[in-house]
């Protein structure tokens, strides 16, 4: 039987398949929400304020893509919560006063 392996050699198989798939539903779920809500939005507000058309869900979710491109390819800037630098002023200050114990231990 080789290149075969049966459900009870690898227990945790089915747990990560089934959370593979749990996140692939739960990201279209959310795709779809994010593309009706835009949908709405636009429909709602742009036709009455620039008089602009309505739009599909399909040009709606494209314009979720094309923001999110435009929006989060923008260089990040050193003062942004998730730089580098902030992260390691962070952690340098709020390092383990343990971290090293073991070294002073094996001198003594």
């Amino acid at each position: 039987m080789c290149g075969h392996f049966h459900h009870s050699e690898h227990p945790g198989a089915g747990r990560i398949a089934l959370t593979i798939a749990g996140g692939i539903a739960f990201a279209a779920i959310m795709a779809a929400v994010l593309g009706v809500i835009v949908k709405l939005l636009w429909n709602w507000l742009m036709p009455d304020i620039f008089g602009l058309t309505t739009i599909t869900f399909w040009q709606a979710w494209g314009l979720v893509v094309l923001a999110h491109i435009f929006f989060k390819s923008f260089p990040k800037h050193d003062y942004h919560p998730h730089s580098i630098h902030w992260k390691k002023k962070f952690h340098d200050k709020y390092k383990d006063p343990h971290s090293g114990h073991e070294e002073t231990v094996s001198e003594a």
